[in-house]
């Protein structure tokens, strides 16, 4: 496993050329801020990742459409929005599959998948970035506050936060940075998840959130902790 160094999570937007490598997943919305472990077994994703190791370690999470299970080994449809992610560490293993761990770094929107010149899909893509329209530094407290409580109040019944998600959510965090995290760690439909991706007015992605919130059974009593960050995903 190579080093973890937290210069890697650095992401130099004047160079990025607008070409992402795609990684399109069913139901998996990766999300800026969050670090995805993901497990790599597929030829063309090995090749994938290699590619992006010998280069600017930037994969784009994509989801697939609904239908993809008829043509998963083709191309089938994606969704136009994606979130960027950088290869902050990897570990290669005997039989030439790969644990990694994948940070998001930025939304994108996908402007147009490339030709196939390899195993693995392209695409142009465009960056996309957070904006806030809050009428007043009051309302956008309000909103933070809000969602800080609701965020505590849903997670799922098994999850208890670890001392260092507890850390990072007692200290002031940007407001996108805290919508992007509830975002991916509530119980979400996969349709909410990928709208919630979409979204790029970060006031609004927090309205989204807490109308989702309200809308929760009311959670049974914790039990047992879970991982924090997730186990690997299958691509």
């Amino acid at each position: 496993m190579n080093p973890w160094d937290a210069t890697e999570l650095n992401f130099d937007v004047s160079a990025f050329t607008g070409k992402a490598r795609l990684f399109p997943l069913p139901n998996l919305v990766l999300y800026p801020h969050v670090m995805q472990p993901l497990h790599i077994f597929e030829d063309r994703y090995r090749e994938m990742l290699e590619d992006a190791l010998a280069g600017d370690h930037l994969i784009a999470m994509a989801v697939l459409e609904p239908g993809w299970e008829t043509d998963y080994e083709s191309r089938p449809p994606v969704s136009q929005y994606a979130c960027l992610g950088k290869v902050v560490t990897h570990c290669r293993l005997e039989d030439g599959r790969y644990n990694l761990l994948l940070m998001g770094v930025q939304r994108v929107r996908i402007v147009k998948e490339l030709a196939p010149l390899r195993s693995f899909r392209q695409a142009r893509v465009e960056l996309l970035e957070d904006s806030y329209d809050f009428a007043s530094s009051c309302d956008r407290k309000r909103v933070q506050e809000e969602l800080m409580a609701a965020f505590r109040c849903n997670l799922p019944s098994s999850c208890e936060l670890p001392e260092q998600l507890e850390n990072v959510l007692s200290n002031q965090l940007p407001l996108g940075f805290l919508t992007d995290l509830a975002a991916y760690a509530l119980s979400l439909s996969p349709e909410a998840k990928l709208q919630l991706l979409g979204e790029c007015c970060v006031r609004r992605r927090a309205e989204m959130l807490l109308r989702e919130v309200k809308n929760f059974a009311p959670a049974p009593p914790k039990k047992s902790a879970l991982a924090f960050p997730p186990a690997f995903s299958d691509n």
